[in-house]
């Protein structure tokens, strides 16, 4: 019996990773204009940020239950287990579904296992989770360690994120109003972090340049050795700012697996404009 990894749609990794790897993607739901999206089968990252730079305002909803029915279902009747890393259970309910159709899938098929887990994170950091299990499992690891290891992960996955406003942040009650108006009224580039799965404010900067600066000190000051684990990079369509980010870490001697666009589910809360990097803040035992 195989183990499969399935994530959501908040997570973010490279097509080929995906395909390799065979990690499935569940979809989240993309509404504009009272219309409905599949994410990433009925619109592209690049539609939704083409929307949004028409003054469109779109929203999320987590993966349906019908969506995760699906999966497990079509697994479990194959003979695969099946591991499902989340998007942070903080900032979605999709976590909670997935338990619940799980355990209705379990009751059906006995022999079969099916694991939620929350990766208290999102975009390219539950990524390189995901990636980081599918390559365990790849050697022939048990499901019981990888599901471990897993947890250890989320535990220590760090997020460090600049964007150019807060409003689409307020705007779906991620950060507080007070937060926002500070950041506003000082005309300044938010620093932002992920802690125990939800989003917090780090640090208010003048200037797309001092905020990068001050991004590597954090890289710096939470990282263990760089050049000895994968740290990734995602933007929110502002590739140029993203290579200028990963210039400066590997200058440090850190290695880039990957940069990627923030994907419609994040790109819808983060807003246009915004550099982020995602790597782990201590070493395996």
């Amino acid at each position: 019996m195989s183990t499969k990894i399935i994530v959501d749609s908040a997570c973010d990794l490279p097509d080929e990773i995906l395909d390799k790897y065979e990690i499935e993607v569940l979809p989240f739901n993309i509404h504009i204009d009272n219309q409905c999206y599949k994410d990433g089968i009925d619109i592209e990252v690049e539609e939704l940020y083409a929307a949004m730079k028409e003054g469109k305002v779109p929203k999320t909803s987590q993966v349906s239950p019908e969506d995760f029915k699906r999966a497990f279902s079509r697994n479990a009747e194959a003979g695969n287990d099946c591991i499902y890393i989340s998007f942070s259970a903080k900032l979605s309910g999709a976590n909670q579904t997935g338990q619940l159709v799980a355990k209705e899938i379990r009751d059906k098929y006995k022999d079969v296992n099916i694991d939620i887990v929350d990766s208290k994170a999102g975009s390219v950091a539950t990524g390189i989770i995901a990636y980081k299990a599918a390559l365990l499992l790849e050697k022939g690891v048990s499901r019981e360690k990888v599901i471990e290891k897993i947890k250890y992960w989320a535990d220590h996955i760090e997020h460090i994120f600049m964007l150019d406003d807060l409003k689409p942040l307020v705007r779906g009650g991620r950060i507080s109003k007070t937060k926002f108006f500070v950041g506003n009224i000082l005309n300044i580039k938010p620093i932002l972090c992920v802690k125990n799965g939800k989003i917090e404010l780090l640090k208010k900067v003048r200037g797309t340049g001092r905020a990068i600066s001050k991004m590597i000190n954090y890289v710096k000051e939470k990282s263990y050795d760089l050049t000895e684990q994968l740290i990734g990079i995602a933007h929110a369509d502002d590739l140029v700012q993203a290579e200028v980010l990963k210039e400066k870490i590997e200058e440090l001697g850190g290695k880039i697996f990957c940069v990627e666009k923030i994907g419609s589910v994040l790109g819808v809360h983060l807003g246009i404009g915004g550099i982020g990097v995602f790597f782990l803040n201590e070493a395996e035992a």
